[in-house]
């Protein structure tokens, strides 16, 4: 079967990219070995994030953060987008001079995106907040979305456009034969012209199999959600030097993050939790919002996420065969990158540029270089 491209990974990113490619007039295959949203872009905590990016980062998430406000309409489906704003709450002295001189490095940018409140303000905003809490800084056009219901959109859209959607097929093989792709799964052997890795998690594997070598990690990021709770919380929170992070939703359940890892299993496609972190995860979202003392934990899991030693992505071409290209590793915070990146691809794609300096996202920047 041929393809104009291919792509491997279903998640938001191998999704996305499938509906601008589509859209622009490219025949266009995904294959995930698992199911659409299965990993990452299915389980993760749904921040649409443009507060506290990379440096490197903040340009592709403006412009993003601008898709999403308008992204039910585009794709004609519910993503559970909610704008609410996003706090990070200060606990001290040092964490408000944090706030103060990255506000500053922003604006020699031209950057106001970020903007710091004091302790009236957060005290306003978040009432329940523990009393020594002392300010913060608030992005307000971020929020959150549902992840599965945001990736189920792009595909959808994307067969609507005319996209081919492959589910529980793995790839096998990959050969290029002068300027084309024979991809072999466990069903079938496709031939496109162009080929796409998205495949999170094993992103480095199939890098491998294009003739890229990537110094790929991954792990499983923890989440817990509780019982309905009365409403005390309208934004959503995370802090500046602790490891917190929680939003309450319409029904008055409560999510709870903040980067704790449990144990991954990538070879066996399974994560399992660790309950100490978690606990301890709990306990300080208590230290921040004593009212939390009275939350039920309701279930918990982990996903499997793809991370690269910077924190930063891999968008871009690939360096070491024709008619590659990469979009993996983005460390826990790639959901809200996903309007864009897909657009990004289309364009190295269709004109072999982009809009957007992607020199820190290079595939081999970790390389040395030979003088």
């Amino acid at each position: 079967m041929n393809f104009d491209a291919l792509i491997i990974g279903g998640g938001i990113h191998g999704s996305a990219t499938a509906y601008h490619l589509t859209n622009a007039g490219i025949k266009a295959l995904v294959l995930e070995k698992d199911y659409v949203g299965r990993h990452a872009s299915g389980v993760n905590a749904g921040g649409v994030r443009l507060l506290g990016r990379d440096f490197a980062e903040v340009p592709l998430s403006k412009e993003a953060m601008t898709r999403w406000q308008t992204l039910d309409q585009e794709l004609d489906a519910d993503t559970g987008f909610r704008r609410r704003s996003l706090i990070n709450i200060a606990i001290d002295d040092a964490d408000m001079s944090k706030i103060s001189s990255r506000i500053n490095q922003l604006a020699e940018s031209g950057y106001d995106h970020e903007v710091l409140i004091d302790q009236q303000e957060l005290r306003e905003r978040l009432p329940h907040v523990a009393p020594n809490c002392v300010g913060g800084v608030v992005s307000e056009q971020d929020g959150y979305a549902i992840p599965y219901k945001a990736t189920s959109a792009y595909r959808l859209a994307a067969e609507r456009a005319g996209a081919i959607f492959h589910e529980g097929e793995a790839v096998q093989s990959l050969r290029q034969i002068g300027d084309n792709w024979q991809i072999t799964t466990d069903r079938a052997t496709y031939n496109a012209g162009i080929l796409i890795n998205c495949s999170g998690a094993w992103a480095d594997k199939t890098a491998v199999l294009m003739g890229d070598n990537v110094p790929l990690s991954h792990s499983a990021p923890m989440l817990m959600i509780t019982a309905r709770m009365p409403h005390f919380a309208g934004p959503v929170v995370g802090a500046i030097s602790r490891q917190l992070s929680f939003k309450q939703f319409e029904n008055g359940t409560v999510l709870i993050g903040g980067g704790a890892k449990g144990f991954a299993d990538r070879d066996n496609n399974r994560t399992t939790l660790d309950y100490k972190k978690l606990a301890l995860a709990a306990e300080t979202t208590k230290t921040f919002f004593p009212i939390m003392k009275k939350a039920v934990i309701n279930r918990m899991w982990a996903g499997l996420e793809a991370y690269m030693p910077d924190n930063l992505p891999v968008i871009g071409a690939g360096v070491n065969a024709r008619n590659a290209y990469h979009a993996f590793g983005f460390s826990a915070h790639g959901f809200q990158l996903g309007p864009i990146v897909g657009d990004v691809l289309t364009q190295l794609v269709t004109t072999g540029k982009s809009s957007f300096d992607l020199t820190p996202f290079r595939i081999d920047r970790f390389e040395r270089k030979v003088l």
